[in-house]
């Protein structure tokens, strides 16, 4: 028993010898570095890549409202008389090429390029430098840049055109092409940037325009305005037949203006989806509640209801849904149609009593649909239509339908001022209208040497 003990007592004294020389060499050895946790690395964002559906239907806009251009051609050459076809149909034609290159040199750049003071973009962009294939999400982020940049370009092709419709059949071709690289140059550019352009003023103040209330048709129908003031009236104005000579031929170019409007509107949704349907869709209500409008108004006050009439309500529908057409759904559309039928028809029959030429009425369409247009946003947008635009006040937000206001204001002004001078410097350079013999023979021979007819 004894030398049980004493064998227990043993191994106890040398377990606890182990154990305190196990402490001894754990103290001397060197503890191991502690390592900090490293921090996960967020997941890089995947490149903004092209999407084909969007792609096809932002290329076929462009070539909608590429058609456009030609289709006011024939909207404004049928309502001339006969000796200046070619030469109406030449001021429409002639803009594709004029402001193509200018759009590609600078215009995209000073339009849509870095922001410089919230009022122009800087030349980064010129020449199209660093305008590729890839995606810009600033503008469209599901197609190509050079797909947004050509789909801006048919827009600021058509716009100078639109301005001729004042001064038809008594202006100098040379003056004209003058005209059309000034005016594009510091009308046009520049109000793209206000409104459209990232850091543009018109936007960052909170201004709705989808498709180019402000910058399309209150620049031009307010620019038309200074051109027949300054331009003055046709010779034998009031007193000389001077009826449209081919009325089949402006119904054809309304009905190519109408097709050509849902790239118009629809394709500045940049992408095929809900939002460009809703575009094309109150487009197309509008416009026809617009040639009702005006077809019956006319047909109250003269008697007869007009093909002229019915083609012209129609452009003033497209005209005035175009700002809001991305922001508002189908019955706000139809009012928006109706009201601007009545309104440009009565704004066509004051130029009478004021006393100016607006020839082809680019004033009383353009100037007044697009003006109404913008309103009716601050009146009718909705969120619920667009998440990325605002509600108007029939909707609890009577700031937009300021912005709106603040905006339009703005566009009257710097449009008419602006184009007054450009107007000024050609005249006295130049001269802005034809000899009265030559505007006798007709812009056809006397600018082109060409006849639009062979009878």
């Amino acid at each position: 028993m004894k030398r049980l003990v004493s064998v227990l007592v043993l191994v106890c004294v040398m377990a606890l010898t182990g154990s305190l020389l196990a402490e001894e060499v754990k103290s001397e050895v060197p503890a191991a570095p502690v390592v900090a946790a490293q921090p996960v690395p967020a997941p890089v964002p995947a490149p903004p890549k092209v999407d084909t559906g969007d792609t096809a239907w932002v290329l076929i806009s462009t070539a909608l409202v590429m058609l456009m251009t030609p289709g006011l051609a024939l909207f404004y050459g049928g309502m001339v008389r006969r000796k200046n076809v070619l030469g109406t149909i030449m001021q429409s034609f002639i803009s594709l090429g004029v402001i193509t290159i200018l759009w590609v040199l600078y215009g995209y750049s000073l339009s849509f390029g870095p922001d410089k003071w919230h009022i122009i973009g800087g030349l980064e962009w010129v020449g199209l430098k660093g305008v590729g294939l890839d995606p810009n999400p600033d503008y469209a982020a599901t197609i190509p840049h050079q797909a947004f940049m050509i789909f801006q370009m048919m827009f600021a092709v058509i716009t100078p055109a639109l301005i001729t419709g004042a001064f038809a059949e008594r202006f100098k071709f040379k003056a004209y092409l003058i005209f059309l690289v000034l005016w594009a140059t510091i009308v046009y550019f520049p109000m793209a940037h206000w409104v459209w352009g990232v850091g543009g003023w018109m936007r960052e103040l909170g201004a709705l325009d989808f498709a180019g209330g402000l910058v399309v048709h209150i620049s031009s129908g307010v620019s038309a305005l200074a051109a027949a003031i300054v331009v003055g009236r046709r010779r034998g104005h009031g007193i000389e037949n001077m009826a449209p000579h081919n009325l089949t031929m402006t119904l054809l170019g309304a009905a190519l203006l109408w097709f050509g409007w849902f790239g118009f509107n629809g394709g500045s949704a940049v992408a095929s989806g809900s939002l460009a349907t809703s575009a094309f869709v109150v487009t197309h209500i509008a416009t026809a509640a617009a040639a009702l409008s005006w077809m019956f108004v006319e047909w109250m006050h003269r008697n007869k209801p007009t093909v002229l009439g019915a083609a012209s309500g129609a452009v003033a529908g497209l005209v005035a849904i175009t700002p809001a057409s991305g922001f508002v759904g189908p019955m706000p559309a139809i009012i928006i149609g109706l009201v601007a039928g009545v309104l440009c028809y009565m704004a066509v029959n004051l130029k009478t009593k004021l006393g100016y030429d607006d020839s082809l009425d680019a004033v009383g369409v353009h100037g007044v649909g697009g003006t109404w247009g913008a309103i009716a946003t601050g009146l009718f947008a909705s969120k619920l239509i667009n998440s990325a635009g605002n509600d108007g006040l029939f909707y609890g937000n009577a700031t937009l339908l300021l912005n709106q206001i603040i905006s339009v204001g703005a566009a009257w002004i710097y449009s008419f001022v602006v184009t007054l001078v450009i107007l000024k410097v050609i005249d006295w350079t130049v001269g802005l209208r034809v000899s009265e013999e030559n505007e006798s023979d007709g812009l056809d021979l006397s600018q082109h040497g060409e006849s639009g007819y062979t009878l």
